[in-house]
């Protein structure tokens, strides 16, 4: 059975950082993209970033500059560097994989059970 267990959410001030992780465990072969989204109170869930297994990013325009995606292939782990946060960065945000757990099925979408993030002074 595959999860995706998330990390490092909480409370910050506007301007400060916060680093997620998000790691894959389970039955897996292969992992093509991992990526980050969130959904604020009220307001559709949407993408923040994600990352496939050669290295290549997407990022939304709300976050270019201020966020940083990385994964570790070796660790099944996704990572999101957020910096000057703002109020508006505030949700709860859940990590995705698109993942095999053998060589002959295609790859389906797991979800992590989501963190929050509360950016407020």
């Amino acid at each position: 059975q595959v999860q995706l267990v998330e990390s490092g959410g909480g409370l910050v001030q506007p301007g400060g950082s916060l680093r997620l992780s998000c790691a894959a465990s389970g039955s897996i072969v292969y992992i093509s993209i991992m990526g980050w989204f969130r959904q604020a109170p009220g307001k559709e869930r949407e993408l923040v970033a994600n990352i496939i297994s050669d290295g290549m990013t997407n990022y939304a325009n709300s976050v270019k500059g201020r966020f940083t995606i990385s994964r570790d292939n070796a660790k099944n782990t996704v990572y999101l560097q957020m910096n000057s946060l703002k109020p508006e960065d505030t949700a709860v945000y859940y990590c995705d994989a698109n993942l095999r757990t053998s060589y002959s099925e295609n790859g389906r979408t797991y979800w992590g059970q989501g963190t929050q993030v509360t950016v407020s002074s």
